[in-house]
């Protein structure tokens, strides 16, 4: 067929983005954080602030400060310094809390830009009831509508194949350069807007309207600042906004007891309100609340970079959380396609006549399990591809009638394929069966191997054992998984013998042997029945239930519309492993966001001890004792814990963004980790930064 031949080069005028979806910019990309910088005081807006509930304190705080100093100057007061520093940090504060939120969206939005480009009104030749062609604007198309794609044309809109075969650029979509088979039936009949034909033609019924596409769903979808929030980060949101309370409540207090007491004992002094705003802003948990955002958006970002469309931020979350992972054996665990191991003769029969012959039947098998046999005589006898067009040889190909395929060569009639077919073949030209070959081909399939027998005319010369291989590393991969408490199941349409093969020599914990639609649907049902979150790959229609239960669902974007609309996820590149990549991702954004509260709390704590006696050394002369860092001042004591708060929010970008490493580890381990790297970490880290900030600010008479 014509589809079938090699497609035509593609050039700068052809390719449509000759690069990823997503690719890698540096973090601090230049038009990044100016677009970050201008963001950050569009954030300002306390319409638009409330939303997070501690940065919007710190906003209150920064007014009130403001208006203060406003006044006092308006009435002349001297020795505003501390006051307007304060101010100033205060804002600070924000626009930094700002600005990490504002890095991630920005990143989501450059994605978005570069998509919205590749968005070209195209026209369509739609072909209507009485099978007439008009042309049409792509965007007057309606679901339902069947349009004609030939040679150079630009697929108009989403749809499927419902005639004809063709090769289509997929680069706008995937980034890849390797064009890719469409066709009508199967699992490979979805088109998607924006590609290009490049040979052949197709009918395609579209199936989306205007704005519906699947290119519109990933412009919307990459940007950062439409996600939703998680329900843990939900939670989280609630239990800071409920410690912001309290701490507000303890502050407001301190006041009145700071007044009954100089007036009791007569002696001191009382904070004023900026050192008092001061003390809230260092006391609440402003570290995580200016991060947890980006935090959020960077974890779909990731995503992102390996080329997975991730309908929302709940999916990404729920794959860090998953319990029990569906893995299809096909392309997944195995390679996909069978590879020649071992020759194994027939009595009377040499290992290398058999690879000969093998071999010599395999010269005009362009398969993958045709290479292999070549490639397996090479290495076991050093047997090399011969030169055969002087020798009038006649090369009988596959078909799926006869089942078998080879080369008419010298007077040997050549021939390898399915047992019985070579079996019938050897018969018909009067040759006999050996005894024990049935019983070779079976112990074959027994270990879930598939035997491919060969035959020189009316003499049977052995078998091929053709295996699936285990794709390199799986078993360590499925180990890893294993000890973070995920329990891998293998799908497969295989007979249980064949299947108990694979999955004993990969390593899966289980396996589903001739799965069909409905056993997979089951099979997550009873895994969710019991408080378990179930992830799963698809490409067909008949994954789309499945798909549409799991937790986590990634469909091919090579698959049909139907197992893409099912899923919560879609992988550009097709790559069934890609699984394991996203539940990794998903585990690093939950450890990143729980080793940054983890950091913000302890910062917290260790500022009690950091600040409190300097700050209130003049009203309670007795806590000097307590004042361990010999801070110079309660104003210089106030102003460096409010320079840390604010520039620790900025450190801490970069860790947000690109976040935690991960290692595979338990529960325990991770926990572990986290408390002595992040909380540890964060209880120390303040002591010796506010002592460094106190004394330059000494240094430099600014308190």
């Amino acid at each position: 067929m014509a589809a079938t031949a090699t497609p035509p080069a593609l050039d700068d005028s052809t390719t449509l983005i000759p690069k990823k979806l997503v690719h890698a910019r540096p973090l601090f990309d230049r038009e990044l954080v100016g677009r970050a910088v201008k963001a950050s005081f569009g954030k300002l807006n306390p319409v638009t602030l409330y939303k997070n509930p501690v940065i919007f304190v710190v906003e209150v705080g920064a007014a009130l400060t403001t208006g203060l100093l406003l006044r006092d100057t308006a009435v002349g007061r001297h020795g505003l310094g501390f006051q307007i520093q304060i101010a100033l940090w205060l804002w600070f504060t924000v626009l930094f809390a700002n600005f990490a939120e504002a890095m991630a969206e920005a990143r989501g939005k450059a994605q978005a830009d570069a998509l919205r480009k590749t968005k070209t009104d195209t026209f369509a030749k739609r072909i209507s009831g009485g099978g007439k062609t008009e042309i049409v604007a792509a965007s007057k198309l309606r679901a339902g509508d069947v349009v004609l794609c030939e040679v150079g044309d630009i697929i108009p809109g989403d749809g499927e194949v419902i005639e004809g075969i063709a090769t289509v650029d997929e680069s706008v979509i995937t980034g890849e350069s390797a064009p890719v088979i469409r066709e009508s039936g199967g699992d490979r009949s979805a088109v998607t807007g924006g590609t290009k034909v490049l040979s052949d033609q197709i009918k395609i019924r579209i199936t989306s309207n205007p704005g519906e596409t699947f290119l519109d769903r990933m412009i919307a979808l990459v940007e950062g600042a439409e996600r939703q929030k998680t329900p843990n980060e939900i939670a989280l949101n609630i239990l800071i906004a409920g410690l912001t309370l309290i701490f507000l409540a303890a502050v407001v207090t301190l006041q009145p007891f700071a007044i009954y007491s100089v007036r009791s004992v007569g002696v001191g002094t009382v904070p004023t309100i900026a050192a008092l705003v001061s003390l809230l802003v260092c006391l609440i948990p402003t570290t995580i609340g200016g991060l947890l955002s980006a935090i959020g958006i960077a974890g779909m970002d990731r995503v992102m970079q390996h080329n997975v469309l991730a309908m929302s931020g709940k999916a990404v979350e729920a794959s860090g959380d998953v319990d029990t992972l569906l893995l299809d054996k096909t392309g997944t665990i195995t390679l996909g396609n069978r590879q020649a191991v071992e020759f194994i003769p027939v009595e009377g029969v040499t290992e290398r006549e058999l690879a000969d012959a093998a071999q010599l039947s395999s010269l005009a098998d362009e398969t993958p399990e045709g290479r292999s046999i070549m490639v397996l005589a090479k290495e076991k006898y050093n047997l090399r591809g011969r030169e055969l067009s002087q020798q009038e040889a006649h090369f009988v190909p596959f078909s799926a009638y006869t089942r078998m395929s080879g080369v008419d060569l010298d007077g040997h009639q050549l021939r390898k394929g399915a047992t019985d077919a070579v079996m019938q073949f050897v018969r018909d030209l009067g040759g006999k069966v050996p005894a024990g070959f049935l019983e070779m081909s079976d112990r074959i399939s027994r270990t879930g191997g598939t035997p491919l027998a060969v035959a020189d005319g009316a003499r049977l010369l052995g078998l091929v054992h053709l295996k699936d291989i285990v794709k390199g590393g799986m078993r360590e991969r499925l180990a890893q998984l294993r000890a973070m408490g995920i329990r891998s199941v293998m799908i497969t349409g295989d007979n249980p013998l064949t299947a108990a093969a694979i999955a004993n020599e990969s390593g899966v914990d289980d396996f589903l042997a001739q799965a069909t639609p409905k056993d997979k649907l089951e099979y997550i049902r009873r895994e969710q029945a019991q408080g378990r979150l179930v992830a799963m790959t698809g490409d067909g229609t008949n994954d789309a239930p499945a798909l549409a239960q799991a937790d986590v669902g990634v469909a091919m974007n090579t698959g049909t519309m139907a197992a893409k609309e099912a899923g919560n996820m879609v992988d550009l590149d097709s790559n069934p492993t890609k699984l394991l990549e996203i539940v990794a991702i998903g585990k690093q954004l939950l450890i990143t966001r729980g080793a940054l509260t983890t950091f913000s709390i302890m910062n917290d704590v260790s500022k009690y001890f950091a600040i409190i006696p300097a700050m209130f050394v003049t009203t309670y002369p007795a806590l000097d004792k307590l004042n361990i860092m010999r801070l110079h001042s309660p104003q210089s004591a106030v102003l460096a814990a409010v320079i840390f708060n604010a520039v620790i929010i900025v450190a801490l970008v970069p860790l947000a963004l690109r976040g935690v490493k991960y290692r595979p580890q338990d529960a325990a381990g991770m926990l572990r980790r986290n408390l002595w790297i992040y909380g540890l970490g964060g209880f120390i880290a303040p002591f010796p930064c506010i002592w460094f900030i106190d004394r330059l600010l000494g240094l430099l008479h600014l308190a």
